[in-house]
């Protein structure tokens, strides 16, 4: 009886030390999937594109212009001219993620702001609540602002 249990503890610990190991696949997988903003009026699918994370627009609600549709909207203050007639929905706007396993967030990213054509510096966490903090920042992190997303 005594050898069962200590056998079952000995498995216990090392499945949990198994769980944490550095090397398991998929460590930085944490945040793929659609999320949504605390506003809900903002849809993104976070995906890996390699080695780095990216995210693209699914759907938004903006209430400022009902006569032009969201899914018509165009990306129209880009400094690029000849991306201004790409749409909005399906555009990607964050890129270049990378994940950090000692520090256990995504770095060295970029958030592209499509309401004034202008892109960030970005990094990401997971919160111990899950959700998921997209943080847009100029040269430094502390200036600048974090979106927070629930998982959908």
């Amino acid at each position: 009886m005594r050898l069962g249990i200590l056998f079952g503890i000995g498995l216990l610990l090392n499945m949990g030390c198994f769980a944490q190991c550095p090397f398991r696949e998929g460590e930085g997988d944490g945040i793929l999937g659609r999320w949504e903003n605390v506003d809900h009026t903002l849809g993104i699918e976070v995906y890996k594109s390699g080695e780095d994370f990216k995210a693209k627009i699914i759907w938004f609600r903006d209430h400022d212009n009902l006569a032009n549709p969201a899914d018509k909207r165009k990306d129209a203050h880009n400094p690029y001219p000849l991306l201004r007639d790409r749409k909005i929905v399906g555009m990607d706007v964050l890129r270049g993620l990378i994940y950090n396993k000692k520090e256990k967030r995504w770095e060295n990213g970029f958030i592209y702001d499509a309401t004034s054509g202008r892109e960030w510096s970005s990094s990401a966490t997971l919160s111990t609540n899950g959700r998921l903090r997209v943080r847009g920042y100029w040269k430094f992190e502390w200036i600048g602002r974090t979106m927070t997303f629930i998982r959908l």
